[in-house]
């Protein structure tokens, strides 16, 4: 299969509608403590994430990801300490692009931008032990599984655990090329 480039921009006011379509999805926010999302709730956080980038020092970057130029996902790099250089990144898409490598893509994408932009020494990430597929692009990244945390959060169907993941920027730095 060829798989398309995924471009990542800057989230803008204006992509409200086109996140919504899958951020108000049930399947697409399963492992989430928040969703299906409604209008107002998708709104408010594109809102909040516009308003991140004003702040100094900027600690909240959340990024759009465009496939053949149309919004199909999302991606936050989130700096949980400056001081000892650490950071969080998390990503949803489309469940009618799942599979195309785009969950990979807005990865790579954030742990560039937070070891190379932002300077960070440790980046994490959680997620369901029943996200396989999203597991698997954590593993895809290079990123560690570090362990499980147990009843982290409320979510629709019951308490979840967090598979915590992590990379250092020296990992990051050697990761083997693609291909």
């Amino acid at each position: 299969m060829i798989r398309t480039p995924v471009t990542v921009r800057e989230l803008v006011l204006g992509d409200c509608h086109a996140v919504h379509a899958f951020a108000g999805l049930p399947e697409a926010c399963r492992y989430q403590a928040w969703g299906p999302n409604t209008e107002e709730q998708t709104r408010d956080f594109v809102q909040g994430a516009v308003d991140a980038r004003r702040r100094s020092p900027q600690v909240r970057f959340v990024y759009a990801a465009c496939l053949d130029g149309e919004l199909v996902g999302i991606g936050e790099l989130k700096v949980r300490s400056l001081a000892h250089r650490q950071g969080e990144i998390s990503y949803l898409v489309h469940p009618r692009v799942w599979g195309r490598g785009v969950g990979t893509a807005i990865g790579g994408e954030l742990l560039g931008r937070g070891f190379g932009l932002t300077g960070l020494h440790r980046i994490h990430a959680t997620c369901d032990p029943r996200n396989v597929a999203s597991a698997r692009v954590l593993g895809k990244l290079g990123m560690t599984h570090e362990g499980r945390h147990r009843h982290t959060g409320l979510i629709r169907d019951g308490w979840r655990d967090s598979d915590v993941y992590s990379i250092l920027d020296q990992e990051w730095a050697h990761r083997p090329e693609p291909g």
